[in-house]
């Protein structure tokens, strides 16, 4: 009988739980995507984007939008469901009944937990490939000779030169961001179509006014035979607007734990810094663990401070705890960043805190 009450316990406080989070889940990114709908609408009419092709990219969008807002709409929801039953009474009568606040906070984590598994795939799968899809068309409209592929990099027609960069960064130049291009190959074709020049260049910036290749070796063929060279810059004449390349760079933390993972490989294969990317590929891999984290750590707002008051007082206490949540992780994050913190440590900083925390007061609470 004991092991039958704590069973219809917990689905009490689950369903309780998963009604609210799925209410603030779907309100989150519904806000999001029409919010994002009226800056796309702004972009129909220019070089024939139209409006199927603004919904779409909302929709291919709507699943990386879902993934980002699940931890917020995890931690607001937990605290409204458990604050709608601490306003009926029911949450005194089960500490009444025996059950501790851990226990408690325990279930209400539990459905959190279920549905995260399928959160992380889909992170994992749907969210970076739609973000890939969005890409594309973002590509297409802003220049009809640039392309993207998943795996082979970027490509692009510039007159006679066909380009590929098999990978593409963001980099800050006095505050502004802007595109640098690595792995670089140009290929140079005469009118007839024959091959006439190749150039490799370990990477390609734009310094302001016109494209530097770094590290470059040259091929040239003509009627004599093929004729090599190596130079350490170059200035290329190149048309290639680095404006709309930066904006047509994924951020990394819209890249699957995958992508991320051959970057990084390919990055300290030629012995740069991960950087960035090794930052996206921890916070992507302690997802589940953050998530949880945070909402383990927000229950006990519901024994104490939402047992009087209404929805908005938990709203109100909900958003304020994830705003200050998103602030510190940031903070930490960045402050790893800045003075040389594994990415590891500085994205399990903000949830040791939060652990710490949970523990010390369910231990005195006990």
């Amino acid at each position: 009988m004991t092991v039958f009450n704590i069973k219809r316990v917990d689905r009490l406080v689950a369903m309780s739980v998963l009604g609210s989070m799925l209410m603030v889940w779907l309100v989150l990114t519904g806000f999001d995507a029409v919010t994002q709908l009226l800056r796309q609408l702004g972009n129909v009419g220019k070089h024939g984007y139209t409006l199927s092709n603004a919904v779409a990219y909302v929709l291919v969008t709507f699943p990386r939008r879902a993934y980002e807002m699940f931890g917020n709409a995890a931690l607001i929801g937990g605290l409204l469901g458990l604050g709608g039953l601490a306003g009926t009474g029911e949450l005194t009568a089960l500490r009444a009944a025996g059950m501790s606040r851990l226990r408690i906070a325990a279930s209400a984590v539990g459905v959190v937990a279920v549905l995260i598994v399928g959160v992380v795939v889909m992170g994992e799968t749907l969210a970076p490939w739609g973000d890939q899809q969005a890409q594309v068309m973002q590509l297409r409209m802003k220049s009809g000779n640039l392309g993207m592929g998943t795996s082979s990099g970027l490509w692009a027609r510039d007159g006679d030169d066909i380009i590929n960069a098999r990978g593409t960064s963001l980099k800050q130049r006095d505050g502004v961001g802007s595109v640098q291009l690595s792995d670089v190959r140009v290929f140079t074709f005469t009118g007839d179509g024959q091959l006439s020049r190749f150039q490799w260049a370990k990477t390609a910036e734009h310094n302001g006014r016109q494209w530097v290749l770094h590290d470059v070796r040259t091929t040239t063929l003509d009627a004599q035979g093929t004729h090599a060279s190596t130079a350490a810059s170059l200035p290329w004449q190149s048309s290639l607007n680095p404006q709309v390349l930066a904006q047509s760079v994924i951020q990394p933390q819209y890249l699957s734990m995958r992508d991320l993972s051959r970057n990084m490989a390919y990055l300290e294969g030629n012995g740069q810094s991960p950087g960035t990317y090794a930052v996206a590929f921890w916070g992507r891999a302690l997802y589940p663990l953050n998530v949880l984290v945070l909402v383990l750590c927000a229950m006990p707002f519901a024994f104490g401070s939402l047992r009087s008051g209404g929805l908005g007082k938990r709203m109100f206490i909900g958003i304020l705890l994830a705003l200050g949540w998103y602030f510190l992780q940031q903070a930490m994050v960045n402050f790893g960043t800045v003075y040389g913190m594994p990415p590891l440590l500085a994205n399990l900083l903000p949830a040791s805190i939060l652990v710490v925390a949970a523990w010390l007061y369910f231990r005195r609470r006990a």
